[in-house]
């Protein structure tokens, strides 16, 4: 009788409430840890933290009925240096409002003409709240350069801000199908007078086909203003001094906005932000 090889690469989850103040209300945020963690006493590890918690793990939880396959990723690529993932739930009814800096400029009726702009209260919270909590509860290397933040759609754009406003903080950027045609003028304005560190990565992922119909209610032709926010991005990053190799720019024919291709970059994500030989 044949024996069947086992696979024990176990991957333990915690689950926490934290308060967010401005809405006065707890805020569930789980942490994935390595394989090996309780028995790994004398190690600590570099924390990656991620917008949209609903929609990274499980796909029966995911908005789309997709995940962004994290655990099986980790399990399938042991050449990863050993992380921690911090998914932080979005706010669900208040999502547009929560990962939005500022309001939008663009909306076309009056349910979409005032969203937006609690952005900067997240990014406050997520740093002077979940991240010394996460530092304190868990074996962290608590350093920028240990400090790894992503997320997509409006996800992107409270990354690609709080990289920004917390340079010292994030050393590491993941930005996937950025929206920042939701607030451009204001996004590229605060992005171009605060510059990362030199020593920062930021990946950028988009694709050709990205608006849908939630999107067409702000702005039409939604599919190139996707294209054109990213280089934007993409310039403005330069303009402020990250060198063209501390940045990866994929822009994918035919993919749409979905989890599924989040997923699919995953890894050169990783790839690219946890190699130290890849500058």
């Amino acid at each position: 009788m044949r024996k069947t090889k086992l696979n024990n690469y176990y991957l333990e989850m915690k689950e926490h409430y934290l308060t967010v103040p401005y809405y006065n209300e707890e805020r569930r945020i789980r942490v994935l840890l390595p394989k090996d963690y309780d028995k790994e006493e004398w190690a600590s590890y570099p924390v990656l933290y991620m917008h949209d918690g609903q929609n990274i793990f499980y796909s029966k939880e995911s908005f789309s009925g997709y995940s962004w396959k994290i655990i099986p990723t980790l399990k399938n690529h042991k050449e990863f240096p050993k992380i921690i993932v911090v998914g932080i739930d979005n706010a669900e009814d208040n999502r547009l409002n929560e990962y939005a800096p500022w309001m939008t400029d663009v909306g076309s009726t009056p349910e979409t003409a005032s969203v937006g702009g609690d952005g900067m209260a997240y990014g406050d919270w997520v740093v002077h709240t979940v991240k010394p909590f996460i530092d304190e509860t868990y074996r962290t290397k608590p350093d920028r350069k240990n400090t790894i933040l992503a997320g997509s759609s409006m996800g992107g754009i409270i990354t690609a801000y709080m990289g920004a406003a917390y340079p010292d903080i994030f050393g590491n950027l993941g930005v996937f199908s950025l929206a920042s045609w939701f607030s451009e003028r204001d996004f590229l304005r605060f992005c171009d007078s605060h510059p990362l560190n030199n020593d920062s990565k930021v990946f950028i992922q988009v694709g050709t086909k990205e608006g849908d119909e939630v999107d067409e209610q702000f702005a039409p032709n939604m599919n190139q203003a996707y294209i054109d926010c990213t280089l934007h991005y993409y310039q403005s990053l330069l303009k402020t001094g990250l060198p063209m190799n501390s940045i990866k720019l994929l822009i994918m024919a035919n993919e749409i906005h979905h989890e599924k291709y989040w997923a699919d970059h995953f890894v050169e994500f990783l790839q690219f932000v946890l190699d130290e030989n890849q500058k």
